[in-house]
């Protein structure tokens, strides 16, 4: 099993696999007024953690725990994703995870471009990490993306956001305890929270001339 640092590396934000380019919908949620200081965003990332938080955190243990399970992993996310502008940028992420990921470790050929959980959960297979562990960093890029998001939109001070990351450490733990109690269980019976003004708000923002972020 491999240990803590490669869990942080696989963690880490200045991984080179575009997360940079996304606010998991923060940005649309900004325009349309509902996210503007540090206590509405905490309320946003808390929602997140309840919905796509444990959704991806269940999927990348399931996909770590099994690699070859990734196929029909994929379609099960396809399924829970409605709007075709998050599957659009679900795979595009997955896709640059991969590429990031194969410079590390010999990822197993998933035969297609997954969605970020599914690929998230096949590096961590790759790296010796376990269900719990990807479970883990999945929770936490659910948050932490959007959070870094806020700062560039809002002006937000990032020691104010860091810290309210710090309060929602132990929410991500359970999210991710529960997601990784759930990596064995069929596909169709995995997590499938969903969050429908996001979905809403990501074929909104899809339509926009001129934005900072790719979703």
């Amino acid at each position: 099993m491999a240990g803590l640092a490669t869990l942080l590396l696989l963690a880490d934000g200045r991984l080179p696999s575009g997360g940079h380019a996304h606010s998991a919908g923060l940005e649309a949620q900004v325009s349309a007024g509902r996210v503007h200081d540090v206590a509405s965003l905490g309320g946003f990332l808390q929602g997140k953690l309840a919905t796509s938080g444990l959704v991806s955190a269940a999927f990348a243990a399931a996909a770590c725990g099994d690699v070859t399970r990734c196929a029909a992993l994929d379609d099960g996310l396809d399924a829970r994703t409605p709007s075709p502008a998050l599957r659009k940028a679900s795979r595009a992420q997955g896709r640059a995870l991969l590429r990031a990921g194969r410079a590390m470790w010999a990822v197993a050929d998933l035969g297609r471009e997954p969605h970020q959980p599914v690929a998230l959960g096949a590096l961590a297979a790759a790296a010796g990490l376990t269900p719990g562990q990807v479970a883990v960093a999945a929770a936490h890029g659910t948050i932490t993306g959007p959070a870094s998001a806020a700062v560039r939109l809002l002006g937000l001070d990032p020691y104010a956001v860091h810290a309210l990351l710090a309060r929602l450490a132990p929410v991500c733990d359970r999210v991710a305890a529960t997601a990784a109690a759930r990596s064995g269980d069929p596909v169709d019976d995995l997590p499938s929270a969903g969050a429908p003004l996001l979905d809403i708000g990501a074929e909104h923002h899809a339509t926009w001339e001129v934005r900072l972020f790719a979703s």
